[in-house]
């Protein structure tokens, strides 16, 4: 069985100085199967941990489940090939299984895969209550200034992505690392919801840009406030304001910039 990360021999080069040998810690990446009730259902690239969050967290963004207590049970079984995440559904959940079953096969990061029309890929999100939550912007800066520390793989191998969720008087309530970013945001949404600490709304950070489906994932979750380092695009920015969702971008340790809802960043 392999682990997250991997050190190996590199042949190190810098302006001005001679070629010489490096070590450099790098992180594993796999193919994980998820399979509903004895069926394939998607074939994802992604670090192989956390993989009971990620069973939850995928099931849930991809509509599989409403609730966690829908999964009767988990089994994760590892192959040279990769690995296989068992999940078996309740009579409610795997009847919806049944109805709505497809193939998708993604490369890392790949978060619309597999669809079969155009109304799939812009699916209604989930609707945030209005006006729940407020936070100053030196709320939401604290917010981004712990999720770094909180990045271990990352520290190690400067090569993966991380999802946070914080709350203000508790911050930082979970933080899940993948070499995908939709990977390590599912792992997140199934770390949240299987520790039930969803309510009050909270902050969700994320290291990469905010594409469509990352808004979708996030509407999941129920944050009130999504922050990414990295600009967001114009779809996703669309998909936050019918969602009720504020959009923060371009965040960095001085300021950020606001996109939607910005009622909810207060002085």
């Amino acid at each position: 069985m392999r682990g997250t990360s991997l050190t190996v021999d590199t042949l190190t080069w810098r302006e001005r100085a001679a070629a010489g040998p490096g070590r450099r810690c790098i992180p594993e990446e796999t193919a994980v199967a998820l399979t509903y009730n004895g069926t394939t259902h998607a074939v994802m690239m992604a670090t192989p941990r956390d993989l009971e969050d990620y069973a939850h967290g995928f099931s849930l963004t991809e509509r599989q489940i409403t609730t966690p207590d829908q999964i009767k049970e988990i089994e994760v079984a590892h192959f040279d090939e990769g690995i296989d995440v068992r999940i078996w559904l309740d009579e409610d959940a795997s009847a919806g299984f049944r109805d709505r079953r497809r193939r998708i096969a993604g490369p890392t990061g790949c978060g619309l895969c597999g669809i079969e029309s155009l109304q799939e890929a812009t699916y209604e999100t989930d609707r945030i209550v209005d006006g729940e939550g407020r936070f100053t912007g030196a709320e939401l800066i604290a917010a981004q200034a712990e999720l770094f520390p909180a990045q271990t793989l990352h520290a190690e191998t400067r090569a993966v992505h991380a999802a946070g969720y914080w709350r203000p008087g508790e911050g930082m309530v979970a933080v899940r690392e993948d070499v995908g970013r939709h990977n390590a945001l599912d792992k997140l949404v199934g770390a949240v919801y299987r520790a039930e600490r969803r309510d009050p709304p909270g902050v969700l950070l994320l290291t990469s840009r905010v594409s469509v489906e990352m808004v979708q994932k996030a509407s999941v979750l129920g944050a009130a406030v999504l922050v990414a380092v990295s600009a967001p695009t114009a779809l996703a920015v669309r998909t936050a304001e019918r969602a009720g969702i504020t959009l923060v971008a371009l965040a960095r340790n001085d300021g950020f910039e606001v996109f939607t809802h910005r009622e909810r960043v207060v002085e």
